[in-house]
């Protein structure tokens, strides 16, 4: 069993590989293209995975999932970065699409490791299956990838500038809400007394529910009334959300504002990637690494924010400061979208 401290020190070791390598990936990729480097990045997924369930010291396990971390985040980075590049070249808007199949991805993927288990399948075994899956999938789309790139560019820092700047924080605010949900909502419904222990994961069951169903319809939302309408009153579903989840007395009333939450932010992440890939400040590649990069600290810093601000008032209090922040989205929508 591993205590909290070795644990924290664990994701620590995760996260700081994740933002490392999602840092270089930029770099890289604006002189290489992306195809490599999601290649790279799925390799090391598949190299990595089934050593984690042989590690037998937490500085072993730190030491793979410090390696793990960085081939996820390369992984990330060139997907989104491959995501802009097919969505220009198709003149179609995809990203919504995109991000939600990585959603059902998740699902499935948790889904079928959570199988394999349940039969006895064994942590090796499970793990080695996964790899070889990734495997196969890597080999079926390396040749359908776009290689991308600009040789010899000479752009070597993925530090925002410009408006890159407010995009990076706008997707901050919106993976740190994310991340929120996901770490406190459980707590928050059943500190209240609103459900049983039992049914405390239903908000986020809601959540996810109405994000991947927002995602599946982003394409042809975005199609009809574009980027800037679908971030401002996405952001103003998603305020709404929170605050009748902090002021919610019936559980009715806090599961509505999940799905509100949900259904809001789920087109928020897609149209800022959309628009760091648009930009001209900074190379598309870049841009798309930094953003990511900020992205995942909100991840990170989200769920200690909330805690700190629930120990000095309230949960329901920190939820408010959810509120706020994503009505920040709501004010700079107009201007990220010109």
């Amino acid at each position: 069993m591993v205590n909290e401290g070795v644990l924290g020190l664990l994701l620590l070791c995760l996260g700081l590989g994740s933002i490392a390598a999602m840092t270089l990936t930029g770099v890289v990729n604006d002189r290489y293209g992306s195809k490599p480097m999601i290649i790279a990045g799925c390799i090391g997924l598949s190299a990595v995975l089934p050593l984690l369930s042989l590690a037998g010291t937490p500085a072993e396990l730190g030491a793979l999932l410090l390696v793990f971390g960085a081939s996820l985040g390369t992984l990330d980075v060139a997907m989104n970065i491959h995501a802009v590049e097919v969505e220009k070249a198709s003149g179609q808007s995809l990203m919504s699409g995109f991000h939600a199949l990585y959603s059902i991805g998740g699902f499935i993927g948790s889904g079928f490791m959570t199988f394999l288990l349940s039969v006895r399948f064994g942590a090796l075994a499970s793990t080695v299956a996964g790899s070889i899956l990734m495997l196969v999938a890597t080999f079926f789309i390396r040749p359908r990838l776009l290689q991308g790139g600009q040789p010899g560019s000479g752009h070597t820092s993925v530090v925002p500038r410009g408006i890159v700047w407010l995009l990076s924080l706008l997707t901050a605010i919106t993976f740190l809400a994310e991340g929120a949900v996901l770490d406190w909502s459980a707590l928050l419904m059943t500190s209240a007394k609103l459900v049983t222990d039992a049914r405390g994961g239903l908000g986020y069951m809601l959540f996810s529910v109405a994000m991947t169903t927002g995602r599946l319809c982003g394409d042809f939302i975005v199609g009809r009334i574009g980027d800037r309408k679908t971030m401002y009153w996405g952001s103003i579903l998603a305020t709404v959300g929170f605050v009748l989840v902090a002021t919610a007395s019936l559980a009715w009333v806090a599961m509505l504002g999940f799905i509100l939450i949900g259904a809001g932010a789920s087109n928020i992440v897609p149209v800022l990637f959309r628009r760091a890939g648009a930009q001209t400040v900074m190379p598309a590649g870049l841009a798309v690494a930094a953003i990511s990069t900020f992205g995942y600290a909100g991840i990170l810093a989200g769920p200690a924010a909330v805690g700190f601000v629930a120990k000095l008032s309230s949960l329901p209090s920190a939820f408010w400061m959810l509120a706020a922040l994503m009505a920040l989205v709501t004010i700079s929508a107009r201007r990220v979208t010109l």
